[in-house]
């Protein structure tokens, strides 16, 4: 699977000329703080002193997980099939927030238990009717786990070579705040305790079930030798949409687009792929900090400051959504903002 991308750094060459450039604008050095840096790294990998966005897209991907039918979530597995119809009418909040921002929206189907035939803006990428329930066998395949992630590459190979450079991750599938837990506690070496929220909105004794069903999960992993090698447990525990979301990043990375990342399941995707191609960070705008817990131990391991801390837990890529224009906000300044030079400003005492 690795020799199927080609993932590096961006050409560091022109990083002293971006960080110049930003220095002589009419502030105070620093002044813009986290949109400074992400200027500079949208540059750097767009290797551009004047940088710009082109065919922005959100893509939601969708899928269903076994272990949602033994209680891991407050809502009912039908739920994914009857929110992604209503992604696809235009009536959730990520259609709302991509409509508002003028960004492309595009739903994939990677794996929902549900037939929904031929939809406009919908991508049916379908790997199977649903994962396997990881308390009792593996969530997917390796083959499965390889085909999502290959289906996930050539939606974003698609779009690039249509012109898009920019892509957000959103996410739709009941029971996968679950799966996103037991993938963070494995990859990141967090206490698992640490790394489950309420979701959805469980209650104390809702909380307590999830935590003892996924530590069951843990166990009969471990018992049968599992280890925390990512695609392992990608392929154990994820589910279909996330491990399309692995390949989606690692393709847009490859075609240098810039990625947004949203909150604890899609960082779950990013932190995934990162452990198989460290310079995907390069490529990462982190753009908000999730209520969910274990949010916070992946983000420390990928060494992330988001743009955000609104107390999201909605997932869908709101929260990319809705830091796009920040993100936008920074190229701004980097290309139409005057310089000291240009505005006839003196810029030292």
């Amino acid at each position: 699977m690795h020799s199927n991308f080609n993932i590096a750094s961006p050409d560091q060459g022109m990083a002293a000329a971006l960080q110049h450039k930003i220095d002589q604008k009419t502030k105070p050095l620093g002044a813009l703080g986290q949109l400074e840096k992400t200027a500079k790294k949208i540059g750097l990998i767009q290797q551009s002193l004047t940088p710009e966005f082109t065919q922005p897209y959100m893509l939601v991907f969708a899928g269903d997980h076994g272990a949602a039918k033994a209680g891991v979530s407050a809502f009912p597995q039908d739920v994914t099939w009857q929110m992604v119809e209503n992604f696809l009418s235009g009536g959730a909040a990520i259609n709302v927030f991509a409509r508002q921002n003028e960004m492309h929206l595009a739903i994939i189907d990677a794996g929902v238990a549900h037939d929904f035939g031929k939809r406009a803006g919908l991508i049916n990428a379908k790997v199977a009717l649903g994962t396997a329930n990881y308390l009792e066998q593996p969530a997917m395949t390796a083959e499965q786990c390889a085909q999502a992630i290959e289906r996930g590459a050539e939606i974003s190979r698609n779009l690039a070579s249509n012109g898009c450079n920019l892509v957000g991750f959103g996410e739709m599938g009941i029971g996968n705040t679950a799966a996103a837990s037991l993938i963070t506690h494995c990859l990141t070496g967090a206490a698992l305790a640490d790394c489950v929220g309420r979701g959805t909105g469980l209650d104390d004794a809702g909380l307590a079930r999830k935590q003892a069903l996924l530590e069951t999960a843990l166990h009969r992993y471990r018992s049968a030798g599992g280890n925390n090698e990512p695609l392992a447990v990608l392929a154990e525990f994820g589910g279909f949409e996330i491990a399309m979301m692995v390949g989606a990043m690692l393709g847009a990375a490859e075609a240098k687009m810039t990625l947004l990342i949203d909150g604890f399941i899609v960082s779950s995707a990013a932190l995934t792929a990162t452990k198989l191609f460290p310079a995907l960070l390069d490529y990462c705008v982190f753009c908000h900090r999730s209520a969910e817990p274990g949010h916070q131990a992946q983000l420390q391991a990928m060494q992330a400051e988001p743009l955000l801390d609104l107390g999201l837990r909605l997932g869908e890529g709101t929260g990319a959504a809705l830091a796009y224009p920040l993100v936008c906000a920074a190229l701004g300044f980097l290309n139409d903002m005057a310089s000291f030079e240009s505005a006839g400003v003196s810029d030292k005492a």
